[in-house]
């Protein structure tokens, strides 16, 4: 623990006349009971002062109830992007992939823009052909009946797969398929309609045509949103950082209001293959 230091999100405060307080990175406050430490060097211990003296039984009970809890670090460095994972092959809408590329470029990928498919049937030999690690589609629209039919067996090649979609005002983020058995798209759907007392009409509004009125935009600052979403998914799975609380990532679909960019997380699973009808005697 020489060099341990609060993980980021952690933050202990001083509270008149009651001692320590831990804020964690949930947003959650706990007291902190120093018993005899001092709590001038217990904080300067948990900022990973080197200098601060370690013969002190007292100092090093608190300390290890912090790391413990998992509010320490061990001074390791934020992991980069691995190198076999850097090829991202983007396809879809300018307004979603442009941002997109520009995140992924800062986070150490190196991302290739490929041109718009908006219709099927989509060869799976056309998305491997460039070898990427992963694929992600973005949709500034409704998904065309069978146009990712042929992308969610991407995860049978080894190659990762992620896609988002616009509804209307309301968008999705689906989650990473990066192995056989993750949810994919077509999951999506058959969960999506078996959830809701509508499925007639969102199976219609899937399928076209559709009347419109005035059309949606897909603004500035909602575009960055979904990018930004996209990124730090690509990122997770590339770096194998650690989940977060709440719905694991391979299972967490996200839906995102773009009047308000309010977003909302639903657990999804796969859905199991359906056996076969036995046959009936004659």
């Amino acid at each position: 623990m020489s060099h341990s230091r609060l993980v980021p999100g952690a933050e202990v405060v001083a509270v008149p006349g009651r001692g320590l307080a831990v804020r964690t990175p949930e947003g959650e406050f706990l007291t902190v009971r120093t018993g005899d430490a001092d709590e001038r060097l217990l904080l300067s211990r948990l900022t990973g002062d080197a200098s601060v003296p370690r013969a002190d039984t007292e100092l090093d009970r608190v300390v290890r109830g912090f790391e413990q809890a998992g509010f320490l670090a061990d001074g390791i460095p934020p992991a980069e992007w691995p190198a076999d994972r850097r090829h991202i092959r983007l396809i879809g809408a300018p307004v979603l992939t442009g941002p997109l590329a520009e995140h992924l470029t800062a986070m150490g990928a190196d991302p290739h823009t490929a041109p718009a498919v908006t219709a099927s049937p989509v060869d799976v030999d056309d998305l491997l052909a460039t070898a990427p690690a992963a694929v992600v589609w973005c949709l500034d629209g409704p998904v065309p009946d069978g146009l990712w039919d042929v992308a969610d067996r991407l995860p049978e090649h080894g190659v990762a797969w992620l896609r988002c979609h616009r509804e209307g005002w309301q968008a999705y983020v689906e989650p990473v398929a990066a192995d056989p058995g993750d949810v994919t798209s077509a999951h999506i759907r058959a969960r999506r309609l078996a959830a809701t007392p509508a499925h007639r009409e969102l199976t219609a509004y899937w399928s076209g045509p559709r009347t419109l009125g005035a059309p949606v935009r897909l603004a500035g600052p909602a575009a960055a949103l979904l990018a930004a979403l996209l990124a730090d998914d690509l990122c997770r799975w590339a770096t194998g950082a650690p989940a977060t609380a709440g719905i694991p990532a391979r299972r967490r679909l996200r839906r995102v209001d773009l009047r308000t960019l309010t977003v909302t997380e639903h657990p999804v699973l796969p859905v199991p293959d359906v056996a076969s009808m036995p046959k009936q005697g004659g």
